[in-house]
């Protein structure tokens, strides 16, 4: 299995095991790791997927990450509901925000700390920042919340527990802070979980902020938590399927997918507004790795090798001698002949500029034969490109040669030939369908 292959349904196991979410972690796996979609790439993802999610409900049981009211993010079905979605869709511009802040800021203290040269002093200094932090909140509050996952203070918000609006935004400023230095210091560890617990407590903050301005509201802070959650893993991440999948499968609530689907996609759209990379691809960008901006499907390999092969190809027998068909190539920078014996082919050659001048400087009785290249292969018309592609480079071919049919029993009739050429030419037509700059 490809490497890229085993990364993807390795990471897509592990969310899936980790938070019994065996759709977020195909669809984790699909949209963050995955540069294209096939069978051959699926299929080893959700078998790792399903694997791992049946061994991890063996040790850590059936049910849901979190715990939440029943009913928590229902909406009914009428006009004045409007104004509840309108109120989540601005819970997701916030949540942009913040997304955007978490990613400024996370590299902005890698660039920091990177300037101390002991990496230990920059390691004890980064887990001092956050040990301080952490006496202030229990000193404070009587608990240290930053610490860890979160997932106890992100299932007593889910519960209403934890309440206050600029407690609760503390805490959510507090725990972006702690997850940038720890990290930007050298500490290992994720993006995913601290992600939760901001996006629960920036939730539930908004809501009960909104709640004090507009008495009567109707919000709920539990329920503005959850979205949250899921506003603000879609816009750090950029991976919105996975957003709303993962946070539907972590509360089994179905009610919350309707404003988790407008808070996540307008979280998505602030946070590349004001920062064009996630959290996992600006740093890569920085490296200067080339990242694509979406999951593009190959086209132009699901072509048949009748639409991709050059036409404007000479068919002649081996014996021809080669300066017979020099009159007919001049002005060409290159044209493709198909050698044959018996109307059989023989093999294939490639004239330009250096053969010809080759020829002219050598015996003028030169045939086909002996220039002809025999690392060919013979495809037919409604061969698809991914096929030519893939016996091109098994077999070190120099080209493939288009027929009518391959039958033995009746002369070869040439259509046209394949070289590495056209396929680049099939491959940059096919990407004209993709809206963007090219």
């Amino acid at each position: 299995m490809p490497p890229r292959r085993k990364e993807a349904a390795g990471a897509g196991a592990g969310i899936a095991a980790t938070f019994n979410t065996p759709i977020g972690g195909v669809l984790f796996a699909t949209e963050l790791m995955m540069p294209e979609i096939s069978v051959d790439t699926f299929l080893p993802v959700v078998l790792a997927t399903g694997t791992a999610t049946f061994i991890g409900r063996l040790f850590f049981g059936e049910e849901a990450a979190f715990q939440v009211p029943a009913q928590l993010g229902a909406i009914p079905s009428q006009l004045s509901s409007v104004l509840t979605l309108a109120l989540y869709a601005v819970l997701g511009a916030l949540t942009g925000v913040a997304a955007a802040a978490l990613i400024r800021t996370l590299h902005w203290a890698e660039d920091a700390f990177d300037r101390m040269p002991n990496r230990y002093l920059r390691h004890a200094s980064g887990m001092l920042l956050v040990g301080v932090l952490m006496y202030v909140l229990w000193r404070n509050a009587g608990h240290y919340y930053v610490e860890g996952v979160g997932y106890a203070s992100i299932q007593a918000t889910l519960y209403g527990q934890l309440q206050g609006g600029a407690f609760l935004l503390l805490l959510a400023v507090s725990k972006l802070f702690a997850t940038s230095v720890s990290l930007g210091s050298g500490s290992s560890g994720g993006v995913f979980s601290p992600s939760l617990f901001i996006g629960a407590m920036l939730g539930a903050a908004i809501a009960s902020l909104i709640s004090a301005a507009v008495p009567g509201a109707p919000i709920s802070a539990p329920a503005f938590a959850m979205v949250g959650m899921g506003a603000m893993v879609g816009g750090g991440t950029g991976a919105a399927m996975t957003a709303v999948a993962m946070i539907f499968e972590m509360t089994r609530d179905y009610d919350i997918v309707l404003p988790m689907i407008i808070a996540v996609a307008v979280s998505l759209g602030v946070r590349r507004l004001l920062s064009a990379e996630s959290i996992y691809t600006l740093k890569l960008r920085r490296r200067g790795h080339a990242i694509p901006n979406a999951l593009h499907a190959n086209m132009f390999l699901v072509q048949e090798a009748g639409q991709v092969m050059e036409t404007d190809v000479l068919v002649l027998d081996r014996a021809t001698p080669f300066r017979e068909i020099l009159p007919r190539s001049e002005g060409l920078s290159f044209r493709h002949v198909v050698v044959t014996r018996d109307d059989r082919i023989f093999g294939v050659l490639r004239i330009n500029i250096g053969l010809r001048r080759a020829v002219n400087q050598a015996e003028s009785d030169i045939t086909l034969a002996e220039l002809a290249q025999r690392n060919f292969i013979v495809v037919t018309q409604h061969e698809i490109a991914f096929r030519v592609i893939s016996r091109l480079w098994k077999q070190n071919a120099a080209m493939a040669v288009v027929v009518e049919r391959d039958d033995p029993d009746s002369p070869v009739r040439v259509l046209g030939v394949i070289a590495k050429e056209h396929v680049a030419d099939s491959v940059a037509s096919s990407i004209r369908i993709f809206p963007g700059k090219h």
